[in-house]
């Protein structure tokens, strides 16, 4: 039974940090893609970033534009554990953001092609 639970959210002044946690069990895939999304108040869910996981994707990373330069993905293997570090936040970075799982390595953006979804943790800007 997969389970991603994420941790971290909350609310931050504008400017300011914060890091997202998505603990990961009953997972136990080698190759695979884990993802953070968001989805503002009355917006269409939108892909944040991706790391592909495992000797396939080498650890490949992708990043909206919006975010990159600010926003960091990583995986601690020990740990179970999917980070988003999210720097230099902005108000239009307010939104529910979710971590999610796929068996193929091969990430996308198209969030109908992850198979595992966490409850979301809401991230507020102000």
């Amino acid at each position: 039974h997969v389970q991603l639970v994420e941790s971290g959210g909350g609310s931050v002044q504008a400017g300011g940090s914060l890091r997202l946690s998505c603990v990961v069990s009953g997972w136990s895939d080698r190759n695979y893609c884990m993802g953070w999304f968001r989805q503002a108040s009355g917006k269409d869910r939108e892909a944040v970033a991706s790391i592909s996981i495992g000797s396939m994707g080498g650890g490949s990373t992708y990043y909206a534009d919006s975010v990159k330069g600010r926003f960091t993905i990583s995986q601690d293997n020990a740990k179970n554990t999917l980070y988003l570090q999210m720097n230099s936040v902005r108000p239009e970075d307010t939104a529910m953001y979710y971590c999610a799982a796929a068996r193929s390595w091969r990430c996308t953006t198209l969030g109908d092609r992850f198979n595992f979804w966490g409850q979301g943790t809401q991230v507020t800007v102000s």
